[in-house]
């Protein structure tokens, strides 16, 4: 009994040494393992029974790796490595698209835990909080997403329908502004047809970036209105993004600009009159300056020049306009149309139609 937990625990010594992904030498293994060259290779033989894929290279004194195999065998972690594990796998469970799946390896993994590891765990519990603005959005079953990753990663053309539901008819999509962010529009049309570049989450919901052959342009689909189609199509030449990454590609996409820059396409000053530690913690990343115990700067962006005016009203204060003009003439329309609705009458902007 002895012999094996030794041998057992020789293996396990073992197998953590060909995790860390790179190669060992015969000589190298023995060595810190304390045993000969031939118990290396005895133990090696031993792995592979179990399922572990040990690739074995030629050389003076051989060398081994572990590779990747068609079956997951079972997988040694330290102390920290396991705590790191159940943590992301405890706040992956409260996710609409993983949470299922990761709650189900969460009982898998804290079954075989020690108790001081499990005790650890158990005293950690996580609520999970939607974005605001997050609305309803239909979880990204896992398999949409591993073929997202898997043509991205492949590089090959994807056709897919686009709508507010993946799993009842597509529908066409277009694009919102300069924002290049597809939705669906209800009526049935031809497949899309796109090289992926990216799959992103942004708050709360999983994006995929990607090059419309049909529109010759950037776009950004939401992963839960995708319904991909077989087959799909070749492989092409990745794109470079505009702007500096992806993750400021995104953030342009969203503030209503070609993805090239982060700023809002959109951006005035004011004086409000309040003071400035009333304002700070509300101007999002707005900048603020302090002008005295009840007045403050104000320089704040939006997506379009109404936006920014009635976001600087939300603020319920005097207001001093410091530029652009398009900012005061935002502030005026709204003035006018205000004014028409406490009068009780029908203020009708350029170029929309009154309601019957």
């Amino acid at each position: 009994m002895r012999s094996m937990q030794k041998t057992s625990a020789r293996l396990l010594a073992l197998l953590s040494l060909l995790q860390t992904h790179r190669d060992w030498s015969g000589d190298d293994l023995a060595g810190r393992l304390g045993i000969t060259p031939r118990t290396v290779r005895r133990d090696i033989d031993r792995l592979r029974e179990l399922g572990y894929p040990v690739r074995a290279t030629k050389g003076p004194s051989g060398g081994y790796r572990l590779d990747a195999g068609a079956h997951l065998p079972p997988l040694l972690f330290d102390d920290g490595q396991a705590v790191a594990l159940a943590l992301a796998l405890r706040s992956a469970a409260t996710d609409e698209t993983i949470g299922e799946d990761a709650a189900r390896a969460l009982v898998a993994v804290r079954q075989v835990m020690p108790s001081r590891l499990r005790r650890r765990i158990d005293t950690l519990r996580v609520t999970a909080v939607r974005p605001r603005g997050a609305g309803s959005a239909s979880p990204v079953g896992t398999q949409i997403l591993a073929e997202l990753g898997r043509v991205i990663h492949a590089r090959e053309e994807l056709r897919f329908d686009y709508g507010d539901d993946v799993a009842g008819v597509a529908g066409a999509a277009g694009a919102v502004g300069a924002a290049g962010v597809s939705r669906a529009a209800g009526a049935v049309g031809r497949p899309r047809r796109v090289q992926p570049h990216h799959l992103v989450t942004w708050r709360g919901r999983w994006y995929l970036v990607a090059w419309d052959l049909d529109r010759d342009d950037w776009r950004t689909f939401r992963a839960d209105r995708i319904r991909p189609r077989t087959p799909t199509g070749p492989r092409f030449t990745p794109r470079e993004l505009p702007g500096e990454d992806v993750a400021a590609f995104v953030a342009g996409r969203f503030r209503g600009t070609d993805g090239s820059t982060t700023d809002w396409p959109c951006r005035g000053e004011v004086v409000l009159g309040l003071p400035a530690e009333a304002v700070a913690p509300f101007a999002r990343d707005g900048i603020v300056e302090e002008l005295g115990p009840d007045r403050c700067r104000l320089t704040l962006g939006s997506w379009s020049w109404t936006g920014l005016a009635t976001t600087i009203g939300h603020f319920d204060a005097d207001i001093q306009i410091i530029g652009p003009p398009e900012l005061t003439g935002a502030f005026a329309e709204l003035a006018a149309r205000y004014a028409a609705a406490a009068a009780g009458r029908i203020q009708v902007s350029p170029g929309s139609t009154p309601a019957p």
